[in-house]
């Protein structure tokens, strides 16, 4: 009777001291997402660990069978990789590229006219090479002859951003690429992708623009190919906004927005469609494990006004980068799935429900959440 009440004691204290300490690890959880009143969206799929650090992902659809969709993810290391991975966040190795130097950002473009095909591609920047990476969808075969350089004849080069963008008009596809560090103008380059000749993929230079702070850096790109918009986060001071066709002729910029509202870095950027010109730009607020949500269309009055409209606290710490789609992609995902960076080596599936439940709410409320 001794040695069980002694055993049941024993017990109790384990199960205190478990209950403590993981009381403990909430706490803590919630002071690094923010205030503890507000609710951390949870992803339905972490996905499996990489060798070293995560950084940006990119959302590819199968048109012929969306469940056979991919996600694309970045491993930022001097032996890097390109990570491929299903709907379940499960890795595909045959599909994965190893021996990357530190490949950056990532982006996917779909119908890139090669050996006179429509052939979907993915671009990575590799920094430590002062190249970018070109592979097809969905068997990720190489096809730009080892590398791109970019920021040629540039001191400061290191590519980190991209963003792939489709010109209505024609179908031509390019480039934006952004670096470690720059001008304080013409900070970001524009290429145009297209076929040599030989089946493998060139880059024409076709635009230098984009203002720069000096506050840090410029690394998360997004553009919005149906309005024709470069959006991309000046870190530490806010979004800045410009036209993305190069034949418009104009490097002003349209606006910047976001000034004030993130705790130190904007990060990355994806755009949520509702409609031709309705949706939403969620921007990483990196140190606060937030995103924050601004209108696509601008308000009523300026559609290049971009108001704050909520703030979201994820399961994400510290992202750098994010890419979400509107597509149904099953049973998990019907209204889109949301993709986003996260420490500890992995990427985050979101239901796009969950986001646009928290939008709505801060909608009605008149204020961000």
């Amino acid at each position: 009777m001794k040695y069980t009440s002694f055993i049941c004691l024993a017990l109790c204290f384990i199960c205190f001291s478990c209950d403590a300490q993981q009381k403990e690890q909430d706490k803590s959880f919630r002071d690094t997402v923010g205030s503890s009143d507000k609710v951390v969206l949870k992803p339905v799929i972490i996905t499996e660990k990489t060798q070293h650090d995560t950084d940006d992902p990119a959302i590819w659809i199968n048109s012929k069978d969306v469940s056979k969709s991919l996600i694309i993810g970045t491993d930022k290391h001097s032996d890097g990789a390109l990570y491929v991975y299903d709907l379940q966040g499960k890795i595909i190795a045959e599909k994965t590229i190893s021996g990357l130097k530190r490949p950056n950002n990532v982006d996917v473009a779909y119908n890139f006219i090669l050996n006179n095909k429509a052939t979907d591609i993915a671009v990575v920047t590799e920094r430590e090479t002062n190249k970018i990476r070109i592979y097809t969808l969905p068997d990720m075969k190489p096809v730009d002859n080892g590398g791109i350089e970019v920021f040629v004849g540039e001191a400061k080069r290191s590519p980190m951003g991209i963003s792939l963008y489709t010109r209505p008009s024609d179908k031509a596809i390019f480039a934006v690429v952004s670096r470690k560090s720059g001008p304080e103008t013409e900070y970001l380059w524009q290429y145009r992708l297209s076929d040599n000749g030989n089946g493998k993929v060139k880059a024409e230079l076709v635009r230098k623009f984009g203002n720069y702070s000096s506050n840090k850096e410029i690394e998360s790109i997004a553009i919005d190919n149906q309005l024709g918009y470069v959006y991309y986060s000046d870190e530490g001071v806010g979004v800045r906004k410009y036209h993305a066709d190069p034949d418009k002729k104009t490097n002003s910029e349209i606006s910047i927005f976001g000034l004030n509202e993130f705790k130190e870095d904007a990060e990355g950027i994806s755009i949520y469609t509702t409609g031709e010109s309705t949706g939403y730009i969620l921007v990483s607020n990196q140190q606060a494990n937030t995103f924050l949500v601004f209108r696509r269309e601008g308000e009523k009055d300026n559609p290049h006004q971009h108001k704050l409209l909520a703030e979201i606290p994820l399961s994400t710490l510290a992202s750098d980068g994010s890419d979400v789609t509107s597509i149904n992609l099953g049973a998990d995902f019907p209204k889109g799935m949301f993709v986003a960076m996260s420490e500890g080596r992995t990427f985050h599936f979101y239901d796009w429900r969950d986001i646009e439940a928290k939008i709505n709410k801060a909608e009605n409320a008149g204020q961000p959440e």
